[in-house]
């Protein structure tokens, strides 16, 4: 059977199609459009008229290409910015109306837990002592693995639009509003620290867009034309990108061969977050992986 799953996020909506035999599956289609649903009204989560407008576009976008695969069934989540939103009912509704999509608005702790599965889908048995991250628009998840099982999972709500939409960044971004955005996300983020302030963390798991940019950025490939199930990348590496990436202008980042345009003005404060994140923790290294929240669906209807 071919299963279609699409991930309405607060800066993306991706679609992942499989094609699913017992516990076998392949991935035949993978794409993905922005919607920026978080752009000018995630500050009081409100979803404006223009991220309703976007969000039926897309889903329209990716009915046409699930219409070409025969697909069986069609999964539709969405997450931080439409779970935030006072008017999550009537977008809801819309997009029921505009194109027959039932929405799955899921918590944060679901979330958490269905990029969990995806990255035990890409990577098997995770090492105890590593630590997953999500770095979304609205939201970011953390998951503590332990014995293939959870022990500890976090959805926080300061995601990369959320950064851009309630801290000031120049172009290029200025020391001080460096400090201001590592002060937002160590006063945002404390029961993580406190979590795993004693726990040294061998292996950061990164997945999602920020993580797919930076490893597209350290191979110099076109975002989107190379497949990752996992990539190692070395904390000198990482440092090394981070160093050209944060300091550099909107301009420069435009024609870094590996940037992702939906990408330009977000991967600032994500990697930000990465860094301190690294020293805090005292990560040793990186795995990216390109399984993540999709995948974990996929990963249920295989299992269950």
């Amino acid at each position: 059977m071919k299963l279609a799953v699409i991930d309405l996020g607060t800066n993306t909506c991706n679609l992942l199609i499989a094609e699913i035999s017992g516990k076998t599956y392949s991935l035949i289609h993978q794409s993905k459009v922005g919607v920026k649903l978080g752009k000018g009204g995630i500050h009081k989560n409100q979803l404006t008229p223009e991220a309703f407008q976007r969000a039926t576009a897309a889903l329209k976008q990716h009915l046409q290409t699930i219409a070409s695969y025969s697909v069986d069934t069609v999964r539709t989540l969405a997450t931080s910015a439409v779970r935030d939103a006072a008017n999550q009912q009537e977008f809801t509704q819309h997009l029921f109306a505009e194109t027959g999509l039932r929405l799955e608005t899921i918590s944060g702790e679901r979330e958490a837990q269905l990029i969990f599965e995806g990255v035990q889908l890409a990577l098997g048995k995770l090492p105890n002592h590593s630590l997953i991250m999500d770095i979304g628009g609205g939201s970011n998840e953390f998951i503590e693995p332990f014995d293939e099982s959870i022990r500890w999972k976090a959805s926080f709500p300061l995601g990369m639009a959320r950064v851009l939409e309630q801290l000031s960044i120049s172009d290029p971004i200025r020391p001080n509003e460096v400090t201001a955005i590592e002060n937002w996300f160590l006063q945002g983020m404390k029961p993580l620290w406190q979590q795993l302030n004693t726990k040294p963390v061998c292996q950061l798991i990164g997945c999602s867009g920020a993580f797919d940019t930076l490893a597209d950025l350290l191979d110099e490939t076109p975002p989107g034309t190379k497949s990752r199930s996992s990539q190692l990348i070395s904390i000198r590496d990482f440092n090394r990108i981070a160093d050209q990436v944060i300091f550099s202008t909107k301009a420069q980042r435009d024609q870094m061969i590996g940037m992702d345009p939906l990408r330009v003005e977000m991967i600032v404060p994500a990697l930000l977050l990465i860094r301190l994140t690294i020293q805090k923790l005292g990560v040793r290294e990186i795995i990216q992986t390109d399984y993540a929240l999709r995948e974990g669906v996929l990963f249920e209807w295989i299992n269950h």
